[in-house]
């Protein structure tokens, strides 16, 4: 229990007041004037000192032992079974007959408050495409721009925040990534916006790169933003024969395999070294997704690097591998 800094009395100083009464003879009186608390207070602790010793000096919880009045078993059993109907706390107390908070309480201690509580946990369903092209994954973050080293390595948001402020902040740039399912080969470019125009050249962009490593693209994913939802985007990919599929609305897990290369760019590329300004931090980018694709073990690949997947021969992959 942490202890507030103005307390009069402690652990420690309980057993020294109560030393005082038992072993130095001092009146109840004396002893809380000394101390600064009311005779009940050390009559309390003196009683609970010679009944338990030293171990009844300690805090206790204020909840009592037993409540006077604990809701019925058959009561709860009937709130429960009514919030499984999908009843409303309101509802639900006008039909038991006690009172919104009772049920309110009841419905905590069970866990279901929230009728969401009600609703099954949705299994996580992993799958992976057979042949690489068959899908590939499209998904968009959003960087600050810089013009000296960040918060992040410094720790200092004063000259940040005093940036933004004056309006002398550089802006933002968007990295746009693509994944393929099945072999993990990454692609990603760094656009200053993530309009429809950006959004429609990065796609062509990124079947341009899949086409020179042999992987025709069949399917595309992404979520329910403005620049994949518009017609410009619709009709690219109808023009490039692709299937546009989109993920279940506030469902990032859907497309997990771009959310999780999203984490490991930030971590390995974008955080993972004190660039000086935001161009060093775009000129590396090409050169750590070389690293990524063709030399980084994948921990869903039982270790070996994305490219491991094309099954490439040795012509081609020096070919490539430039």
């Amino acid at each position: 229990m942490d202890v507030h800094k103005n307390a009069p009395l402690t652990p420690a100083g309980r057993e020294a007041m109560v030393r005082r009464v038992i072993e130095g003879r001092q009146t109840p009186q004396a002893v809380g004037e000394a101390v600064g608390v009311c005779l009940r207070t050390v009559r309390k602790w003196v009683k609970r000192y010679c009944q338990e010793g030293i171990a009844g000096l300690d805090d206790r919880s204020s909840r009592p032992h037993r409540l006077r009045q604990p809701t019925p078993p058959e009561t709860v059993a009937q709130i429960e079974a009514l919030r499984r109907q999908r009843f409303t706390g309101k509802q639900i107390a006008k039909e038991t007959g006690v009172s919104p908070a009772t049920v309110s309480r009841v419905l905590k201690r069970l866990g279901i408050s929230r009728l969401r509580d009600l609703e099954p946990v949705e299994p996580v369903r992993r799958y992976e495409r057979e042949q690489p092209g068959e899908l590939i994954h499209i998904d968009i973050k959003k960087l600050g721009r810089f013009t000296k080293i960040g918060h992040r390595i410094t720790g200092d948001r004063i000259a940040q925040s005093t940036d933004r402020s004056s309006g002398r902040a550089p802006g933002w740039e968007y990295v746009h990534v693509c994944i393929d399912d099945a072999s993990r080969i990454a692609f990603a470019q760094i656009l200053p916006d993530e309009k429809k125009e950006s959004a429609t050249a990065f796609l062509k962009a990124a079947l341009a790169y899949y086409k020179s490593l042999g992987i025709t693209v069949d399917r595309v994913m992404t979520d329910n933003g403005s620049c994949y939802i518009s017609k410009k985007f619709r009709k690219a990919c109808t023009g490039l024969g692709l299937k546009h599929i989109r993920t279940k609305p506030y469902t990032p897990k859907t497309n997990g395999k771009a959310e999780r290369f999203i984490q490991t760019a930030l971590r390995e590329w974008a955080y993972a070294k004190a660039f000086t300004h935001s161009d060093q931090r775009k000129a590396e980018l090409p050169i750590w997704l070389h690293r990524y694709n063709w030399h980084r073990p994948h921990g869903s690949l039982d270790a070996m690097p994305p490219i491991s997947r094309l099954g490439l021969p040795g012509d081609n992959l020096l070919r490539l591998h430039t």
